[in-house]
C-alpha cells in the first residue's frame, strides 16, 4: 500500500514539473521580446537626436518602458516637433499645464499621439488632399495624413512635415514636423482647467522678487515679440556683481531665448584664440570670471555687445594688485564692453563727424571716450589711451569684437583729500600787530608823507 502511495506522489511530481517547464517555455519568447533594446533602435536614436525637447518630455512622462514594449512588438513612426515648437512657439500656460505632476496622463496622451505603431515611409504618403489616410496612434486616437501634389508637401493633421526620414532605423522612422500635435482630449482638459482658474476667487501668484541693486520689488517685464529688442535696459538684465552676490552669473536661456547666445559667445572666443594674440582676454572671460556665461545670457535675451579686447601685450602689463581685489577682473572687462553693436567703420565715421564720442559701458557710470587719431580710433584719455589695433576680429550682428593695444581704465576721480578745503588755524593778532601791518601797507602804497609815518 505504501509503495503504491509513493508511486502516485512521484507521478504527480513529474506532471507538475512538465507543466512548469512548458509554462516557462511559453513565457520565454515574451521575455526575450521585450528584454533589451538594440543600440540601433529608433528609440535610442530619438534620445540621441537633435529633437532634445521631445526626448526630455518622453523621459518626464515616464514613457520609456511603454515605447520599449511598442518597439519590441512592431515598427513605429514618430512625428517629432522641432525644438522651437516646444520651446518658444508653445503657449507658456499650456506648457505649464503639461508639466504639472497632476497632469501626467495628459502629457502621456499628447506624446503617444505623435507615435504610430506602424512604419510610414515617405513613398507611402498620400499625394493629394483628397487622397488622405488615417492611422491609429499609441494614444488610441487617429491622425490624418495628407499631401499637396503641387508643392509635394506632406501634412499630418495641420502640421507640415519639414524633415521626412530625419532618422531611419530598422525598427522605425522619425519624421520632423513644424508644430506640436494636440489631441482633442488634451485640449479639452486644458480648457477645463483654464476655465476653473478663471472663475476662482483667488488666483495663485508667486512670491514677489526683490532687486538686489535697488532693494525694491521687481516689476514684471512687458511682453516682447520674438526677435524684438529687449524692453528693459541691459543693466537691469545683468547678474549682480561680486560686491552684491558672489554667486556666478546664471546660465543662458532667459525668459525669451530668441537667440543662442552661448553659441555666439563660444564662437567669438574661439575666434580670438584662432586669431592669435588675445589668449589672455579669452582666459579671463572663461576661467578667471563667469563673464562668458553672463554675456551668453544677455545675447540670448536679445541684447547686443561690442567688446574692446586688449591684446596679450597689453594684458601682460596688468599687475597682481590690479587683479587680486574681489571683483577687479570683472570691473576691468565691464569697462571694455559697450552695450551697442559697433564696427570699426561705424566708430570711425562717428569720431570723424563729431570729433569725440563717449560710449556707455557695462561699468556704470563710466563711459569710454573715443576720438580720431592718426587715421584710426583712439579710446581713453591721454594717459593710458588705446588705439583700435585689430578691427572687426568678430562681427555676427549681435557681438562685435575690436582689438586694442592697451588696457583701458576710467579716469580716476580726484582724491577726497584734494577735494577737501584745508582749513589753517590762525591766531587772532593783537591790536599793535595790526597797526604795524597797516603802516607797512600804507608806506608801500602812498607817496604822501602822512602815510609814511605811523606811531605804534
Amino acid at each position: 500500500m505504501a509503495a503504491k502511495f509513493f508511486t502516485f506522489l512521484l507521478l504527480l511530481l513529474q506532471i507538475s514539473c512538465s507543466t512548469l517547464s512548458s509554462a516557462l517555455q511559453e513565457a520565454s519568447p515574451a521575455t526575450n521580446h521585450t528584454g533589451q533594446i538594440n543600440s540601433n533602435s529608433v528609440l535610442v536614436a530619438l534620445l540621441d537626436s537633435h529633437y532634445t525637447e521631445l526626448a526630455e518630455l518622453v523621459e518626464k512622462a515616464l514613457l520609456l518602458q511603454t515605447l520599449e514594449e511598442a518597439v519590441g512588438r512592431h515598427n513605429i513612426t514618430i512625428f517629432a516637433p522641432k525644438n522651437e515648437a516646444l520651446e518658444r512657439d508653445l503657449d507658456p500656460e499650456f506648457k505649464r499645464f503639461l508639466l504639472e505632476p497632476g497632469n501626467l496622463k495628459s502629457l502621456q496622451t499628447l506624446l503617444l499621439y505623435h507615435i504610430v505603431p506602424a512604419r510610414i515611409d515617405p513613398h507611402s504618403w498620400p499625394k493629394s488632399a483628397s487622397d488622405l489616410t488615417h492611422h491609429r496612434t499609441l494614444s488610441n486616437d487617429r491622425v490624418e495624413l495628407t499631401g499637396d501634389d503641387s508643392s509635394g508637401a506632406r501634412f499630418i493633421g495641420t502640421a507640415k512635415v519639414i524633415s521626412p526620414n530625419a532618422v531611419n532605423r530598422p525598427d522605425g522612422v522619425i519624421h520632423g514636423i513644424e508644430q506640436l500635435l494636440v489631441p482633442r482630449s488634451v485640449q479639452q482638459d486644458f480648457n477645463n482647467r483654464r476655465s476653473l482658474r478663471s472663475i476662482s476667487a483667488i488666483k495663485p501668484e508667486g512670491a514677489p522678487e526683490v532687486d538686489p541693486r535697488t532693494h525694491r520689488l521687481k516689476k514684471p517685464a512687458p511682453p516682447v515679440m520674438p526677435g524684438a529688442p529687449p524692453v528693459l535696459p541691459i543693466y537691469d538684465a545683468m547678474a549682480p556683481g561680486p560686491s552684491l552676490a558672489p554667486a556666478p552669473a546664471p546660465g543662458p536661456g532667459g525668459p525669451h531665448h530668441h537667440f543662442n547666445g552661448m553659441r555666439q559667445v563660444k564662437d567669438f572666443i574661439e575666434t580670438l584664440l584662432q586669431y592669435g594674440g588675445y589668449n589672455e582676454m579669452a582666459d579671463i572671460l572663461v576661467n578667471l570670471t563667469s563673464l562668458a556665461t553672463e554675456m551668453g545670457r544677455l545675447v540670448s535675451e536679445g541684447y547686443v555687445l561690442t567688446v574692446l579686447a586688449p591684446n596679450d601685450e597689453a594684458m601682460a602689463k596688468l599687475t597682481t594688485d590690479q587683479l587680486s581685489e574681489p571683483g577687479a577682473p570683472e570691473q576691468i572687462i565691464y569697462y571694455h564692453i559697450i552695450p551697442e553693436y559697433q564696427t570699426e567703420e561705424s566708430m570711425y565715421n562717428a569720431v570723424r563727424r563729431f570729433g569725440k564720442v563717449a560710449y556707455d559701458t557695462l561699468r556704470l557710470p563710466h563711459k569710454v571716450l573715443a576720438q580720431e587719431a592718426d587715421g584710426s580710433v583712439r579710446f581713453g584719455h591721454t594717459d593710458g589711451s588705446a588705439y583700435l589695433f585689430d578691427p572687426d576680429i568678430y562681427t555676427d550682428g549681435r557681438i562685435s569684437v575690436q582689438g586694442i593695444d592697451n588696457v583701458l581704465f576710467p579716469p580716476e576721480a580726484k582724491s577726497k583729500e584734494e577735494k577737501k578745503t584745508i582749513k589753517v588755524a590762525t591766531v587772532k593778532p593783537r591790536r599793535g600787530k595790526l597797526l604795524e601791518v597797516a603802516c607797512q601797507m600804507l608806506g608801500a602804497i602812498g607817496q604822501d608823507s602822512r602815510f609814511t609815518t605811523c606811531r605804534l
